[in-house]
């Protein structure tokens, strides 16, 4: 018989897995599921989109023609409203009712909104789609003033946005420093600098207690938890994601902030599996459970769970090192890896827009943040890939032009 399967959602993991799984499976039913009104567009251009510096055009990555020459049923606007595991269904608003015999959830999430007053007003803005993305660039194109509130990687896309835009805007940090889980102080200065340098000014030790309207309900004011109170016809917001997980109540996945999957992608209810953002996977290289919003591993994980599905058994492993570049300013920012996490750390400062650092967990390198010369990327997502105990040697993986030959490596690494 024909095998059926489904996949909820179309950014690029759900569009990667439906790509793969038609590869693989010529003959099969493959269904995409979204509740957005457009197919697969690029996220990463759409910030430069909103700054006003492309067009709409370019920005698509597949037209509903591209699914239709493939065979594959992309149903936009569709809402699911839940998942009966047993009876292999997916129930949806207004669109009836999808049988699967292997389901991919790639849903991703919605972002969070500030618990103030006036958070849901007119001029505050979270940046995710490619919708959201149409309507910040539509108010700063207007707005005179304005504020960023959230201090990493998608809220200085917003801050970004302020400043190619011409807004006169304010950054409100909760720490004192951006990307403070990341940067030590003397890495996030470079960035502090090139942020001024643009327009917009730092608030440090801060945070919003509530945003003020006009008669119209339009957001014209910012106060932080300072009382201080800064003029804002425009808002950006990024404190994080909610992950798209309310139709699955019934389906009796195991969840920890996000649907946990293993190495294989695969959740706890049989048939079933996950991927991109919304996943709380295994990683190999690691040894433990983490979570990855990037493109990059977003695509790696479609693929993989697609493999894994068609095969009728757990084949692959999802084996990834991930990462992360920012393109704001005239040097290029790049993490890589998983900064955040380790027991230990090292870093450079070699100019002033050029520093590096390094994350360790049990010897080996995890992840790093390059400001300035991003060359070194590949040979240190090398030494992860290979898991090899480096930690002892800063000095040589700190030189400005690293030679992972100078390395000294057991012979079986």
């Amino acid at each position: 018989m024909t095998e059926s399967y489904v996949i909820i959602g179309d950014g690029i993991a759900g569009s990667s897995a439906a790509e793969t799984i038609r590869e693989e499976e010529p003959d099969a039913d493959v269904t995409v599921i979204t509740d957005e009104g457009e197919a697969l567009y690029n996220r990463i251009l759409i910030k430069e989109f909103a700054k006003g510096k492309l067009p709409e055009a370019p920005i698509s990555i597949h037209d509903e023609e591209w699914y239709d020459e493939r065979d594959i049923d992309l149903d936009l606007n569709t809402f699911v409203t839940d998942v009966d595991a047993d009876a292999h269904e997916i129930h949806t608003h207004e669109s009836g009712t999808y049988e699967y015999d292997k389901l991919l959830v790639a849903t991703g999430g919605t972002p969070t909104q500030l618990p103030v007053d006036n958070s849901d007003a007119d001029g505050v803005h979270h940046f995710w789609t490619f919708q959201d993305a149409r309507r910040i660039a539509e108010n700063a194109e207007d707005a005179e003033t304005g504020v960023v509130v959230g201090a990493g990687l998608l809220g200085i896309d917003l801050a970004a946005v302020c400043a190619a835009q011409e807004v006169d805007a304010k950054y409100i940090m909760r720490g004192n420093r951006w990307w403070r889980y990341g940067l030590s102080l003397d890495g996030a200065e470079i960035i502090h600098d090139a942020l001024e340098e643009k327009g917009v000014e730092t608030v440090f030790e801060s945070g919003v207690d509530r945003f003020e309207t006009d008669d119209d309900g339009h957001v014209v004011s910012t106060v932080d938890a300072n009382g201080e109170t800064y003029d804002s016809e425009f808002v950006g917001v990024a404190i994080g994601l909610n992950f798209n997980t309310e139709f699955l109540q019934g389906a009796d996945l195991k969840m920890d902030n996000g649907i946990v999957v293993d190495q294989y992608l695969q959740t706890s209810t049989e048939d079933i599996y996950a991927a991109g953002d919304i996943t709380r996977y295994y990683d190999v290289i690691l040894d433990e459970y983490a979570q990855n919003g990037s493109w990059g591993s977003a695509k790696e994980q479609g693929v993989v769970a697609a493999q894994n599905m068609v095969a009728d058994d757990e084949t692959k492993e999802f084996r990834w090192v991930s990462s992360y570049s920012i393109t704001h300013f005239d040097f290029p920012f790049l993490s890589f890896g998983f900064p955040t996490l380790g027991d230990d750390e090292c870093e450079r400062k070699y100019s002033d827009t050029e520093w590096r650092r390094l994350a360790f967990k049990d010897g080996k390198l995890v992840g790093g943040v390059l400001i300035g010369d991003i060359a070194p990327q590949g040979n240190y997502k090398d030494l992860i890939r290979r898991e090899a105990e480096v930690s002892d040697q800063k000095d040589v993986l700190l030189e400005k032009e690293f030679d992972p030959d100078k390395l000294a490596l057991p012979q079986e690494q």
